[in-house]
């Protein structure tokens, strides 16, 4: 986003001779100066400068990404995801955020996926998109070449394209790491609605600048205690042949990637916590458009915190049921108990899948039972997306197979394949 900042040693101009001091390592050489910027030099941009040539790698190898296929959702039905599901304590012990992601959803724009980790990350850059990190649990270290930064639960872990950075949990925290990954074709940015032409957070905008936190730094090798010289791998995702069009690659540096001695810019990974989330409420039910946080292209994101309900004498807090035929609804459940969804099974860790085409509402009973609550504590992450998503192999793995029952009242399931009917 366009808010100005910069970090470490950087020239009094641009494009301009920037050396290293006369006193230490090599002293008086030039740092390389890379401009890392988006839509081919026609948007936000930073500049950093390198001990290294950024360009430099000295081996290439094929990183076998995670499964990255996906099936569609057909026939076309609701559908329940136990996310909590897809990783037993064994697993855990050995998982990292890069390589332990399992694909939940996914279609040509955008990528959820989910990952409980205990180990620290490889170096990892994606090229193809952004990515918005939801810190579900657990803490963490996210180091960059911008800076690092301490995570915890409820922090947006925003990372432009291209930003290698690696994970390293806390271990001193009694949850494991959890994080809910959402992997953007495109960038993701604040919604267009709230920022002023020049790029300002608005007065209307739920969040504004003082919100976010950017990275400490300048990060370097030696800061961390690595060797400015060791040989190292960078996984990188990129686009391809393979199943979603993705594929990777793994580049020997023959250098530590944290040799970045300041950049300036308007591009460059921030944090924003939800509890920061200044919910907009009114007398009757507002619409899901108020509850936005961010946007790429052809999804949003938005979050459903705790928060003061409708204040009509006459109001219904919970949703009406509604046909957004437009999009597909993907719901994360992570803390408090969601009024809408009482009685389907839902509850911590869940994800609610409502596709397009299908009109979506309360469960039974509960438009009677929200009648007289002044109040929600639920706190939820929500992707919409305009173009249907499909089922990766996580969300297979762990849908509950009875969700889109859960409307009919007095029934224990639903027909499935050859007339047969699963158990709710």
């Amino acid at each position: 986003m366009a808010h100005y900042q910069a970090l470490g040693d950087i020239p009094p101009k641009r494009h301009t001779q920037h050396r290293r001091p006369a006193k230490g390592r090599a002293p008086g050489e030039l740092y390389y100066e890379e401009l890392m910027g988006e839509e081919g030099f026609s948007s936000d941009s930073s500049l950093l400068y390198h001990r290294n040539i950024p360009s430099t790698t000295v081996a290439a190898a094929v990183w076998e990404l995670p499964d990255q296929s996906t099936t569609p959702n057909h026939p076309l039905v609701p559908r329940h995801l136990k996310l909590h599901d897809l990783f037993d304590t064994k697993a855990v012990r050995s998982t990292d955020v890069v390589n332990g992601r399992r694909l939940v959803l996914g279609n040509g724009d955008v990528r959820i996926s989910y990952a409980v980790a205990a180990q620290p990350s490889p170096w990892y850059r994606n090229g193809i998109g952004d990515e918005c990190v939801y810190v579900e649990r657990g803490a963490a270290r996210v180091e960059t070449v911008f800076g690092s930064f301490e995570v915890g639960e409820g922090d947006y872990v925003i990372l432009p394209r291209a930003t290698t950075h690696r994970w390293i949990p806390k271990r001193s925290t009694k949850d494991p790491l959890r994080v809910y990954c959402i992997e953007a074709n495109s960038h993701i940015a604040p919604p267009k609605r709230y920022l002023s032409k020049y790029g300002q957070l608005l007065e209307h905008a739920p969040y504004c600048e003082r919100d976010l936190r950017q990275p400490d730094g300048p990060l370097l090798a030696e800061d961390v205690g690595a060797d400015p010289d060791e040989q190292t791998d960078v996984y990188i995702k990129h686009r391809g042949n393979g199943p979603g069009g993705v594929v990777g690659t793994i580049h020997t540096l023959p250098f530590h990637p944290l040799d970045v001695v300041g950049w300036d810019g308007c591009l460059y990974p921030y944090v924003f916590n939800v509890r920061d989330f200044e919910p907009i409420t009114g007398r009757i039910h507002q619409p899901p458009p108020v509850h936005q946080v961010f946007e790429g292209w052809n999804f949003v994101i938005c979050n459903f915190v705790p928060r003061k309900v409708d204040y009509h004498p006459l109001a219904i807090p919970v949703p009406y049921y509604h046909s957004n035929v437009d999009s597909d609804e993907i719901m994360f459940y992570v803390d408090g108990d969601y009024e809408a969804r009482k009685g389907s099974g839902i509850g911590k860790g869940s994800i609610s899948v409502h596709p397009g085409g299908h009109p979506h509402g309360p469960q039974p009973g509960a438009t009677e039972g929200s009648l007289g609550v002044d109040r929600f504590d639920e706190l939820a992450v929500m992707v919409d997306t305009f173009r249907p998503l499909e089922l990766g192999e996580g969300g297979l793995a762990v849908d509950d197979g009875v969700y889109a029952a859960s409307w009919s009242k007095g029934l224990r399931g639903m027909p499935g394949p050859g007339g047969a009917h699963s158990e709710g």
